[in-house]
């Protein structure tokens, strides 16, 4: 099993940052690389509790699917997704959000295992981490460029935020 953390300080309120990492329309922006979209379930606004949703998108030059549920919401300060169908033996993200100084700190806590024994671990190892560690971290980049400029109006309510 493959455990990291992403930590990304961001300079914008904690409930901005809380929704933008929830927003499904700012996830498929942030994976336009892969030509992710969603095949079944919620397919634009924010997760909700309970929901779930089926990504499809190319990774290693193959289109695969993955269907995850949001589990866990106390908002503004966390929420965590997982793995309920997909290529993977485990995958689960938690997502943390903390006030700071400077606005926000968002904490990813990711870990996953591939199937397939000893192959999988050579896999894990030789590309898996470092393809999901730089997917999420593309992602990050996003959060913290939409939530620090103008841009999330454009995906959230900005009468939400006052």
């Amino acid at each position: 099993m493959v455990y990291f953390e992403l930590v990304t300080d961001i300079k914008a309120p904690r409930e901005r940052v809380f929704d933008l990492a929830r927003s499904i329309d700012l996830h498929l922006d942030s994976a336009g690389d892969t030509r992710e979209k969603v095949i079944e379930g919620r397919s634009s606004g924010l997760f909700a509790e309970g929901e779930t949703a089926t990504w499809e998108g190319t990774h290693f030059g193959m289109r695969l699917q993955l269907s995850s549920r949001v589990s866990g919401i106390i908002y503004p300060e966390q929420f965590h997704s997982g793995m309920v169908k997909g290529n993977f033996k485990k995958l689960e993200h938690g997502h943390f959000f903390e006030v700071t100084a400077e606005g926000t700190r968002m904490t990813d806590k990711f870990c996953f295992e591939a199937p397939f024994g000893i192959f999988g671990r050579m896999a894990e190892k030789l590309f898996l981490r470092s393809h999901l560690k730089n997917f999420l971290e593309k992602r990050n980049r996003v959060i913290k460029q939409t939530a620090e400029s103008e841009k999330w109006k454009a995906i959230l309510d900005p009468a939400t935020y006052l």
